[in-house]
Order: structure tokens, then sequence, then C-alpha cells
């Protein structure tokens, strides 16, 4: 659930979290930051995320799962993989007491960054 307070760091918001929740977020932290070990955390529209030039997913808590929006593409990618997760066009449900699926975020992220990589050299072609 999103407060009303505005987080300035990733720590603000795991610390902010019952102890339940964070060990969760921590987990899913850790993942993410092995696929990306040289991304950069921050906090973006109230939520961490982990970013290159461009956020590659963000991740939050709600009331009974946490959210990971890794963008679109990588959902509809990954769709078999994902079909026993509730998903949307941007999100994708871990609901609270599943284990975290480290390998299939993992390969989420290493998607993404491939992505912002090719996305950055046609940025860069087009100049």
């Amino acid at each position: 659930m999103q407060p009303s307070i505005k987080f300035k760091t990733v720590e603000e918001y795991l610390n902010y979290q019952s102890e339940d929740v964070r060990e969760v977020l921590e987990e899913l932290r850790d993942t993410i930051k092995q696929a990306a070990p040289q991304g950069e955390e921050v906090i973006s529209y109230n939520m961490p995320a982990l970013k290159l030039d461009n956020v590659l997913v963000y991740y939050a808590a709600a009331k009974d799962h946490i959210g990971l929006y890794p963008t679109a593409t990588p959902i509809k990618v990954f769709k078999d993989e994902l079909a026993k997760y509730k998903t949307t066009k941007g999100a994708i449900q871990l609901p609270m007491g599943m284990p975290i699926p480290k390998m299939l975020i993992k390969k989420i992220v290493k998607y993404r960054i491939k992505e912002e990589m090719e996305r950055a050299k046609t940025k860069n072609t087009i100049r």
C-alpha cells in the first residue's frame, strides 16, 4: 500500500514496511541486483526501482502481494512462465506466502537490460 509519505531512498521504503513484507522485498531486491549488479537503486513513483540509464524494473508492496513492474514487453515474452501469476499489461503480482521465482525474475531483469541496450543503440544511430 502506498502511504502518503514520499520516500527518498530504498532503505527508507523498506524500513517503512512490516517485517514479513520487508523480508520478501529484500529477497526480491537482492534477486534484481544479482541480475543487474551495475544498476542504480532509486525511488521513482514512490517505489523502489533499479535503473541503468532508464528504469529496468520497479517493485512495491501491496495488500496481499508484491508488485513487480518490468514494463509490458517482458510480460509478453515470458507469458508462459508467468502463467501462474496474475499479470496486467505492465505488472506481475507475486503473492505473499509464495516463494519468489528468482530465476524467472533474473531472466526478466536481464531481458530488460538487453532491451534498454538495444533502445540506446537505436537512439544513438538515429542522431
